[in-house]
């Protein structure tokens, strides 16, 4: 009855659907005892298996006669049989819970292939009868003796957490699976090892916990498992936590050699390895070298393909923040190429200007003239760019910089103009009264500016040096014919600019003042431009003084160094290199939602940026003198000074007569109270989270609350059996 409802288009296309099904159907049924090599059932199930990667939903309806296939002992059919099994399962789960005799039955077969081919298929199905069936059979196949089958129970055990995890806790799966990192075989102590960090990338109660014999036990086993495995086994030592110095440095020595391996993924996570291990060595002879080793593979990384390129490339762009001494000659390789994708040439074009130094200046800026007259105009501006911050990097050749900035001023190409307009403004804040002389030029090429950038930096110049270009008010009003039309950037650098004018040419800004701040508060929508309107009006209608102060006051300090990550996130970021995180070059957070963030983990050979660097000053040295102040980082609290400490020695509370003894005291209890409430974010040696530890409590696992994955194990809790997972 249904049926003569349907519009005819309906009515044909689900007979053709009907007939297609009938028509597998009566080919997979077909050969009978004559076809013993099963052609037409092979022949059919490609079909089928088409139609299924197609989304072919009516597939389904043959599910029956799937499962009478799976009893032919052909390899060949059984995965593809398999595959039907997973990709339907969820949608005809009764049907499907007839096929789990046919799997277990397969889990005896003499042939290790189809062993673990059934029990793949078997944890895929996220269906609670296979689930549940699939248990016991994971359990007997961990011990089974071919290590191909081991190594695929190891990676059932993580697929099974990823069905139903506290079924997994509460049994023994994963005693079984840390009883696996002692196999003979190394490809099966990598699959356990790849399985126990994906349980506990996902899990809140289970902690991992790698001790120096279980690390080097992994190493020792690296050359002789296959580049995955390899991958699997140095993701893994980045959990391991050195606790002296010399163990780092071994560590570090014996890993080395996974450097040279063919494969990007092995050479990236051994380089991120490599970078962790580092901040555990306290000798810096141990630590040049370490950086003189990771130079090779990355510049090696740039002859693959432009993928492997952009990856290689974004990662040394960390790796050059937190060690700038990794790549430091080898600034000719990043050299762009002219087939180079513009991906690569950009980041190529920021590796360039991190390497650059007063030694290869003049080879960067002969290179940079030649990326500024390519093609690509999006790379031209790059270049132009580059060129105006090595000015502002390295003070002695920024006379060299200029002339080149001049030089391609003068072809009077509106987009290489532009970006020079911006960049000269950046020059002259850098350096205030040395470069003035080339103000004439800019202004000669006013009528090629039409971004509003460029326009705003043009206005910039113009009104910080209205007292020396001397037809400057006929410049800001030309800007200001078309005021009400400018983007608000523009507008806001054309008031201050036209203030800045009548405070230092009051004749020449007299009239041009009054019409923009009316304009600027009357006429205008945005909130922001009416508001600095508004404070301009009031100082110069109250104290012209003060306005001067202000608005010709000194401007901030400029550096080329503002886009360097900050370095919380950079410590993050070197502890992913090899990652997504690191190409977008953003906290692992940012890009997984589900990630598990990482720190360094505390340790008595631990070396923070302050311990390595002998030119860092703390802020109590910079406040006192080069002085460190007197605390001690593992105090729950500041010492309070009391009425008897503050005072002198002649017993006067100020100290001396002029009380900076007591002003330099106090600013050294403050720094040692921040100090130490940094410091507190790092787990201490000894207490508990709220600073004491009771007498008679035992030691546990304490985990920090900014860093959920940092793990301390007692001493009296590492038993040496090789279990990771406790």
């Amino acid at each position: 009855m249904f049926m003569a409802y349907l519009p005819p288009s309906v009515h044909s296309q689900f007979r053709t659907a009907q007939g297609k099904v009938a028509e597998l159907r009566f080919e997979l049924n077909s050969g009978g005892k004559k076809d013993k090599h099963h052609t037409a059932k092979k022949i059919a199930l490609k079909k089928i298996v088409a139609n299924m990667t197609m989304s072919n939903n009516d597939m389904v309806a043959l599910f029956p006669d799937i499962i009478g296939c799976m009893n032919i002992p052909n390899l060949e059919i059984k995965k593809m049989c398999f595959l039907f099994l997973v990709n339907y399962s969820r949608m005809r789960p009764d049907v499907a819970v007839k096929a789990i005799p046919v799997l277990q039955h397969d889990m005896e077969d003499p042939n290790p292939l189809v062993r673990a081919l059934a029990l793949r298929t078997m944890s895929y199905i996220h269906v609670r009868e296979f689930v549940d069936a699939t248990v016991p059979i994971v359990k007997h196949l961990l011990r089974d003796p071919d290590p191909y089958v081991r190594k695929t129970a190891a990676y059932c055990v993580a697929k099974l957490y990823d069905h139903d995890r506290h079924m997994v806790e509460r049994s023994d799966l994963i005693d079984r699976l840390n009883s696996l990192l002692r196999d003979d075989n190394p490809t099966v102590v990598a699959s356990a090892l790849a399985s126990l960090m994906d349980i506990w990338e996902r899990s809140d109660s289970i902690k991992l916990t790698i001790d120096y014999s279980n690390a080097s036990k992994m190493v020792a086993i690296l050359p002789d498992c296959s580049e995955w495995g390899q991958t699997y086994i140095l993701e893994a030592l980045m959990s391991y936590v050195p606790q002296e110095s010399g163990e780092a440095a071994l560590l570090a020595e014996r890993i080395a050699p996974r450097l040279s391996h063919s494969n990007s993924a092995v050479v990236l996570t051994c380089i991120r390895v490599i970078l962790y291990l580092m901040n555990y060595i306290a000798d810096q002879k141990q630590i040049s070298a370490l950086c003189r080793k990771l130079s090779p593979p990355l510049v090696t990384l740039l002859a693959k393909g432009p993928e492997v390129q952009y990856l290689a490339l974004r990662n040394a762009l960390l790796i050059l923040q937190r060690r700038p001494e990794v790549l430091r000659n080898d600034i000719r390789v990043f050299f762009c190429k002219y087939n180079d994708p513009i991906y690569v040439k950009v980041t190529k074009l920021e590796l360039i200007f991190m390497l650059a130094n007063e030694k290869n200046i003049d080879e960067v800026l002969t290179e940079l003239r030649e990326y500024a007259t390519e093609i690509d105009v999006h790379f031209v501006r790059k270049a132009v760019r580059a060129i105006g911050k090595l000015a502002i990097k390295i003070e002695p050749a920024a006379r060299r910089c200029i002339n080149l900035l001049l030089e391609l001023v003068a072809t009077k190409v509106t987009y290489i103009v532009q970006e020079a307009t911006v960049v000269i403004r950046n020059i002259f804040r850098k350096y205030p009264n040395q470069y003035e002389g080339i103000i004439g030029t800019l202004c000669e090429h006013l009528d090629s500016l039409d971004e509003p950038e460029a326009k705003a930096a043009m206005v910039w110049v113009i009104g910080q040096y209205a007292s020396r270009i001397e037809n400057s008010d006929a410049l800001l009003e030309d800007f200001l014919f078309s005021f009400a039309e400018e983007p608000v950037e523009v507008q806001l650098a054309l008031l201050t600019a036209t203030v800045k004018l009548f405070i230092q040419r009051p004749t020449k800004g007299q009239e041009l003042v009054p019409k923009v701040l009316k304009w600027a508060t009357e006429e205008t929508d945005n909130p922001d431009l009416r508001d600095r309107a508004y404070m301009y009006w009031r100082m110069l209608s109250t104290d012209m003084d003060a306005a001067k102060r202000i608005v010709m006051g000194e401007k901030p300090a400029i550096t080329a160094e503002s886009e360097r990550l900050d370095p919380v996130t950079l410590e993050e970021m070197c502890l992913n290199v090899g990652t997504l995180a690191t190409v977008y070059l953003k906290p692992v957070q940012t890009v997984f939602r589900n990630a598990r963030p990482r720190r360094l983990q505390d340790s008595p050979c631990l070396q923070r940026p302050e311990e390595s660097d002998p030119n860092y000053k703390s802020l109590s040295q910079l406040g006192m003198g080069g002085q460190p102040a007197a605390f001690n980082p593992h105090a729950d609290r500041p010492t309070v000074p009391t009425a008897a400490a503050a005072a002198g020695p002649d017993g006067n509370a100020n100290g001396n007569a002029n009380g900076n003894g007591n002003l330099a005291q106090a600013v050294s209890d403050a720094d040692a109270y921040f100090a130490s409430q940094l410091r507190g974010m790092r787990i201490q040696e000894q207490g508990d989270s709220f600073g004491g530890n009771d007498a008679g409590e035992t030691a546990g696992y304490v985990v920090n609350q900014y860093a959920p994955q940092t793990v301390y194990q007692p001493a009296q809790a590492v038993a040496n059996n090789g279990d990771l997972l406790l």
